[in-house]
């Protein structure tokens, strides 16, 4: 189950895919978070998802946001796709225990060993400003996304 909106965001420290810690709580006061929860590195739907975040880059940081990817691949894995891909935002690796963080935020997927995709938008304050799911095979509309950050303060 999903946290509710307003709620605080569960926090969360993982490993980048340059081996970097990164905790939530390190944006708290200082930049608005997009969580972006996608199914795995190299399958097409998220290679899409990507290409699009990484082209709206300079938006998102017009809107004073730091863009977050999380799945359940490896830093192993967060690494050869971030290069090929050119991303240069983190990719977080929720490896072991697989998913956990994702089940914190109720996304998920137990029987498929993934999370599902989810994006949530966490306000300055580290508190749920938006947040919507998507159909695994859906590539979610990142304009959508940042007129939603537009609406946070």
């Amino acid at each position: 189950m999903a946290p509710a909106i307003g709620a605080p965001a569960p926090d969360f420290s993982l490993k980048d895919q340059d081996q970097k810690e990164v905790k939530l709580g390190d944006f708290r006061g200082k930049k608005r978070v997009v969580l972006i929860f996608y199914p795995l590195d190299w399958s097409p739907v998220c290679t899409k998802e990507h290409v699009c975040l990484v082209n709206d880059m300079k938006r998102f940081e017009q809107l004073d946001a730091q863009v977050l990817g999380l799945s359940v691949d490896s830093v192993w894995s967060h690494k050869a796709y971030a290069d090929k891909m050119g991303i240069h935002y983190p990719l977080l690796a929720d490896f072991h225990p697989r998913g956990a963080v994702a089940a914190k935020y109720g996304v998920y997927l137990d029987d498929k060993g993934i999370s599902g995709r989810a994006i949530f938008v966490i306000d300055k304050k580290g508190n749920l400003a938006w947040q919507k799911n998507y159909d695994i095979p859906v590539v979610p509309d990142i304009q959508e996304v940042s007129k939603a950050l537009e609406e946070v303060k």
